[in-house]
């Protein structure tokens, strides 16, 4: 007999999945104070949340017994997953419950900019009428540029071509023949924000995409494009976009998500009339609930009855004589993931992973889940996990590979990453050092020993002399401390590698004073 403890409000359909088998008993104690949750969790096998439960690291420890914590909803932002990890904890969600209805919200903000529906009716409830005023614009013929086509992106693709708009996208993890399959042109970020008419993104929030689209991709836009954003705020840079909209260079924008929740009502994005806002509708819809509710009602019972695991953020199951073997393994294979994904150029077609020493002795297919989540985190944030990474990877058409290999290579037990790409190639490998810390020790063909860890300067440069001291000036009047700096070189007068560990993140009026800087061709910041 399993007990499951239901904190949250979970639709009657849900309810009945779980309390139909007669192998579970469940609870709910909807918004149950956490101190008597932490008291009451040691007697169960599962809790269920949604957004309005924090399952601290405190709730996890006092759980004795607690298997499968659920959240029905995207994301697992309130639920420590390092404490879940290390307690043996799956911890699951349901990203796709809300696909339909953040598709819909989407193509309906896209439809009420362009026949100014909410002016309108505005106009017409102060008992004005004022046809002219109000006329709009048809989206037939008109270019939608998509930023981002998962599950939301490619539902919205796929409805806004029913009004025979041509789709063009942008998403280094989707092949070019799945987007032309889908009716979809793959091109670059530059292209679209050059001649789309409508653009949206569905991309997750994470560093790279914060304020991605700021006054500088504004300014290469149509003075007659509309921006909508039903991700996430901040991806969307608001001051950019409020000086857009009161200058008139572009026509028009809706949103449905902010960059503080609940938004300053003062803020002009509430009083400008080229502007349409609404308080994050993206996943409310009577549907969606009932869909999560459903979806992570079936998950639970799954893995509580042994019949298989979905969805899950942490780890996939594993004996624990197994998951210690290959611990170690783990969190290299997924921080040599996130490394690459931030440095590799190009659409990724192959992905090859060669394992050999101690890990090839083990299952590899959990470490490579941990690389292939890594390698997606950085471009698809939170709704890639560990078990579901490698379908997404097959979805958008990259052939991964794995390699077993049962001779002695360059290190005694290693992780070889190779990557192909319409562009460059990119390759890693990485080993752990003593005490079993994840090392990356080769970087292309250029041999080094660097510590895949917190903020990080990757830098190439021509191999003079000053280059290490121009970085360190830079750095240090930014008051930004050095953790790591480790060099390499394939040759002598030939291209270095400098990898930078700092103790702080690195501001992107440094990073542009890096690439002015003499000698050096390329730098990134990236984080691990």
């Amino acid at each position: 007999m399993f007990k499951i403890l239901i904190s949250d409000k979970l639709e009657k359909e849900g309810l009945d999945i779980l309390t139909a088998d007669k192998r579970f008993t469940v609870d709910c104690k909807f918004g149950i104070p956490a101190d008597e949750l932490q008291r009451v969790i040691k007697d169960y096998d599962a809790l269920i949340v949604r957004s309005g439960t924090q399952v601290t690291s405190q709730i996890i420890e006092a759980a004795d017994k607690l298997k499968v914590i659920g959240r029905a909803g995207v994301g697992l932002d309130n639920v420590d997953l390092q404490a879940a990890t290390k307690k043996g904890v799956v911890a699951m969600n349901t990203p796709a419950g809300n696909t339909t209805s953040t598709a819909e919200q989407t193509i309906s903000l896209i439809m009420a900019l362009s026949r100014n529906i909410p002016q309108a009716v505005a106009s017409l409830k102060s008992g004005k009428w004022e046809r002219s005023k109000f006329t709009g614009v048809e989206l037939y013929g008109k270019s939608l540029g998509i930023i981002g086509l998962g599950r939301i992106g490619s539902t919205v693709a796929k409805m806004a071509q029913a009004f025979g708009m041509v789709i063009l996208g942008f998403d280094p993890y989707l092949s070019v023949e799945i987007a032309k399959k889908n009716g979809i042109k793959l091109v670059d970020l530059n292209e679209i924000y050059k001649t789309a008419d409508y653009i949206t993104v569905h991309i997750p929030k994470t560093d790279e995409t914060t304020h991605m689209i700021g006054e500088t991709q504004i300014s290469l836009m149509k003075k007659t494009v509309r921006l909508i954003n039903c991700a996430r705020g901040g991806i969307i840079d608001e001051a950019a976009l409020i000086k857009a909209l009161q200058e008139k260079r572009i026509a028009g924008a809706a949103l449905d998500v902010y960059e503080v929740e609940p938004p300053d009502f003062q803020s002009p994005l509430f009083k400008l009339d080229n502007c349409i806002t609404t308080p994050h509708l993206g996943a409310s819809t009577s549907e969606a609930q009932l869909n999560v509710a459903i979806e992570i009602a079936h998950a639970v019972k799954d893995a509580l009855s042994g019949a298989g695991i979905r969805n899950a953020a942490n780890f996939p199951s594993l004996s624990l004589e197994s998951y210690k073997a290959i611990e170690p393994y783990l969190g290299l294979a997924e921080r040599m993931g996130k490394f690459a994904g931030q440095l590799v150029q190009g659409r990724i077609s192959n992905v090859t992973i060669t394992y050999s020493g101690a890990v090839a002795q083990e299952k590899v297919t959990a470490v490579t889940m941990a690389l292939s989540h890594g390698l997606l985190t950085p471009i698809l944030g939170e709704d890639v996990n560990t078990i579901n990474a490698l379908s997404m990877m097959k979805e958008r058409g990259v052939n991964i590979k794995e390699i077993v290999s049962n001779q002695e290579g360059e290190y005694v037990n290693a992780i070889a990453l190779d990557i192909s790409t319409d562009k460059e190639p990119f390759s890693l490998l990485g080993t752990l050092s003593s005490n079993k810390q994840p090392r990356i020790v080769k970087i292309n063909s250029v041999y080094m020993e660097t510590v895949p860890q917190g903020h990080m300067l990757f830098i190439n440069n021509n191999d003079k002399p000053g280059i290490v001291g121009a970085i360190g000036t830079l750095l240090a009047a930014e008051k930004i401390n050095i953790a790591a700096i480790t060099l390499g070189r394939e040759n002598q007068q030939g291209i270095a590698v400098s990898v930078v560990n700092v103790d702080s993140e690195i501001p992107e009026s440094l990073i542009e004073k890096l690439r002015q800087t003499k000698n050096i061709l390329f730098v990134k910041a990236i984080k691990v």
